[in-house]
């Protein structure tokens, strides 16, 4: 029989070190710690407030335009959302408003912003030489949409490489054609801008008079490289770096696989869309020879995902193309990428559920691979937040503007995912509606990616269940 020991007085009880420290420890319960992700978010949100914020600042300055003018603080903080956010949208002409020093200060704002705020944080620690510690791992992986905390500075390290090179690539391309247009100086100069805003999806040009790539829509020299600048940012330089490691479409993740079938699905299906509803416009296709109907109906569905660019001008595409093109932009591109959108992760995971449904399957999933319910439920909760913030933005401007409300959908959509495709409305819009836009683009910015770390958050394992009962659907 086991003998029960029972403590005399005098006797001395062991307690752990902190306890013995810190005797009011046992007197009160414990108190949890703030989650470490939740902290994470506000950082992230602290962030790209913080980097408007110092580019507001200076675009206010008389230095950052032509004219040697202060320029109004919300058109300077509309810009500055826009460049941070990489959406595109603008209010002055680029070109034609600000000076070198202004075009300076939004090409940084766009690197840093497509980049990724913890990520540049990140290179300019690596550069100082400073250690990255756990909070710092933790940050750049839920910014990132990782799933590890192992390697995670070493695909830092690659992606700043990978974005390097390719900017740099780009710029070559482009000055190719734009050394035969401009001086060399100037040249370099749009070269480099072009490749850095096409890479990190942002939209913004130096072409001046809001017209985007209307002028080269003949030269593929231009519209080619800037679309395929587009197309890397926009798949995430995850899905890049697993194609080169695994080399073979088997071996690439569930994820790698459902962001490439989707994009290329989306792509083909946006050319044949807009060949088909624009192939008789003389005012955007209708006047082009076939292959260039072709190079820029290409071109138009990718930049749809979110980059901005343009070679036909927006106002004058019939309301069924504007449509299709709101679809394309509410979805985006990839996790983790420079685009915005909800994201084609999310949209693909959707799209397979419901063909799973449909084929009457019990656990959804695609590629031999099942999804995780969880998963499913942030989705469809993400689609759902998304939806209801551009119904209520869009509310709010048909009260406070005096635009058609197609033009209005157009660009409260063109605002939640960082595209930047107006049809022309943009510099008309009164200071209230340009202030709905400017939260419009924060929250598409890093409203879904806060909202699913929320979730993540929020889950917890539950030790009952209630009883299942049937509720009638259709």
């Amino acid at each position: 029989m086991q003998q029960k020991y029972t403590s005399k007085p005098g006797d001395k009880v062991f307690r752990p070190a902190r306890y013995r420290a810190r005797p009011w420890r046992i007197l009160l319960p414990a108190i949890p710690r703030p989650r470490t992700g939740g902290s994470s978010s506000l950082v992230l949100i602290y962030g790209f407030a913080g980097l408007i914020a110092c580019g507001t600042i200076l675009l206010i300055l008389p230095i950052s335009t032509k004219t040697g003018l202060l320029t109004s603080p919300v058109d300077a903080l509309f810009t500055a959302t826009s460049a941070v956010c990489v959406t595109g949208l603008v209010v002055v002409d680029t070109a034609d408003y600000w000076s070198l020093f202004g075009q300076i200060v939004i090409l940084v704002l766009i690197q840093a912003g497509g980049f990724g705020f913890m990520t540049s944080a990140t290179v300019f620690l690596l550069a100082f030489g400073r250690r990255i510690g756990l909070q710092e791992r933790l940050l750049i992986r839920e910014s990132m949409g990782l799933a590890q905390l192992g390697g995670l500075v070493r695909i830092v390290k690659r992606m700043a490489v990978f974005t390097l090179v390719a900017e740099v690539i780009g710029a070559a391309i482009f000055y190719l054609h734009f050394s035969t247009q401009y001086s060399a100086g100037t040249a370099l100069r749009v070269s480099l801008f072009q490749s850095i805003s096409a890479f990190n999806n942002a939209g913004f040009d130096l072409f001046g008079s809001f017209r985007s790539l209307s002028n080269y829509q003949g030269v593929p020299l231009v519209v080619l490289p800037t679309a395929v600048l587009i197309f890397l940012g926009g798949i995430s330089f995850l899905v890049v770096f697993d194609i080169a490691k695994s080399r073979n479409w088997r071996r690439l993740s569930l994820d790698s696989k459902m962001v490439l079938t989707t994009t290329v699905s989306l792509l083909a299906l946006g050319i044949i869309v807009i060949l088909f509803t624009e192939w008789n416009n003389p005012d955007t296709l209708g006047a082009m020879s076939q292959p260039q109907r072709l190079l820029n109906a290409f071109f138009q569905s990718v930049t749809a995902r979110t980059a901005g660019f343009s070679t036909i001008t927006m106002a004058n595409v019939a309301d069924y193309t504007l449509f299709f093109t709101m679809l394309l932009m509410f979805v985006g591109g990839a996790s983790g990428s420079t685009a915005g959108g909800i994201k084609i992760n999310t949209f693909g995971m959707l799209v397979a559920t419901i063909w799973s449904t449909i084929r009457g399957r019990e656990r959804a999933g695609a590629f031999g691979r099942q999804f995780n319910t969880q998963q499913i439920h942030r989705a469809l909760t993400l689609v759902m937040f998304s939806l209801g913030l551009v119904c209520l933005v869009v509310f709010i401007l048909t009260v406070t503007e005096e635009f058609h409300f197609l033009n209005l959908l157009f660009e409260t959509v063109s605002a939640f995912g960082t595209v930047g495709l107006s049809t022309g409305i943009t510099p008309n819009l009164s200071m209230a509606g340009r202030l709905i836009i400017t939260g419009t683009m924060f929250a598409g910015r890093l409203g879904p990616l806060t909202l699913a770390l929320a979730l993540i958050q929020r889950q917890q394992p539950t030790a009952y269940r209630y009883p299942e009962e049937a509720v009638r659907i259709g």
